[in-house]
């Protein structure tokens, strides 16, 4: 499996018309919609508006049919890129100790755990999330693994309890994301992934109104410089960045949007 993935690596036209052949076939209800950019004068109000949305009954259910066409084309061999790139973070750490524990925040199902499984990178995985029914899905199909219910701005963690923190593409959700990755460091004694991160440059911040697998929610589109400003007041020093998706403003090249995961290392104290 892991063979057909680094051959399809070797062949970036194939693996892209591969992905799009994918994405035609996808539900609607799987694909994320209906963008509208919410003004300043109402982003306050839009994201508190929204901040529950990802807590919707019927919310996990939709997900899951997608993950679980990805995980088994992934379990055949079959290169999916946001799980390439996960695991392409992981395998970037010097030393990782083969039973690292890892905390995945915004878990949803708990589908990344078989992430980890199907690539031979045996982690203690643990999962938390904000919403109730993902987290009694997770519990469901994965119950020898520990989930919780967690807020990710005020987490219950003790300080550096987990070797690896993974923020997986919540942290787009937060309103108050400032708080979440502040938090993320905390929890974490050496490591953080923020997995699936959109990103703008020559552009400030955007906040978006999106439908995603049916539900209305908040979106933000991160001003990259400020995010890895925030990084670095949290303690964070990015080791590595994956890219995704990226797109370049045809009429500014100063300008683009990108889709990213970062790997970062905590500083130690002086």
């Amino acid at each position: 499996m892991s063979f057909l993935r680094t051959s399809l690596n070797r062949f970036p036209g194939v693996k892209s018309q591969l992905k799009r052949l994918r994405e035609r076939l996808l539900p609607a209800t799987s694909v994320s919609s209906r963008y509208v950019e919410i003004e300043a004068a109402r982003r306050d109000s839009e994201s508190s508006r929204l901040a529950a949305s990802w807590k919707a009954s019927d919310l996990p259910a939709r997900q899951r049919a997608l993950v679980e066409r990805q995980l088994r084309e992934y379990r055949s061999g079959a290169t999916i890129d946001v799980f390439d790139v996960f695991t392409a973070a992981l395998r970037s750490i010097d030393n990782l100790p083969a039973n690292a524990s890892l905390l995945e925040i915004g878990c949803s199902s708990g589908y990344y755990s078989e992430v980890l499984d199907v690539s031979g990178l045996p982690l203690r995985y643990r999962g938390c999330d904000y919403s109730d029914a993902f987290i009694d899905m997770a519990r469901s199909i994965y119950p020898g693994l520990s989930f919780d219910v967690e807020d990710a701005t005020r987490l219950s963690y003790q300080n550096d309890a987990f070797d690896v923190v993974v923020s997986g593409c919540c942290l787009l959700h937060i309103p108050n994301y400032d708080a979440a990755i502040a938090e993320s460091a905390r929890v974490a004694k050496e490591y953080v992934i923020f997995h699936r991160t959109p990103v703008v440059y020559g552009e400030p911040t955007k906040y978006f109104r999106k439908q995603a697998y049916g539900v209305e929610t908040i979106e933000i589109h991160f001003s990259e410089p400020q995010l890895l400003d925030m990084f670095r007041v949290h303690g964070l020093h990015v080791l590595a960045t994956f890219t995704l998706t990226e797109n370049v403003d045809p009429h500014d090249s100063r300008k683009g949007n990108a889709m990213r995961t970062y790997l970062c290392r905590k500083q130690t104290q002086s």
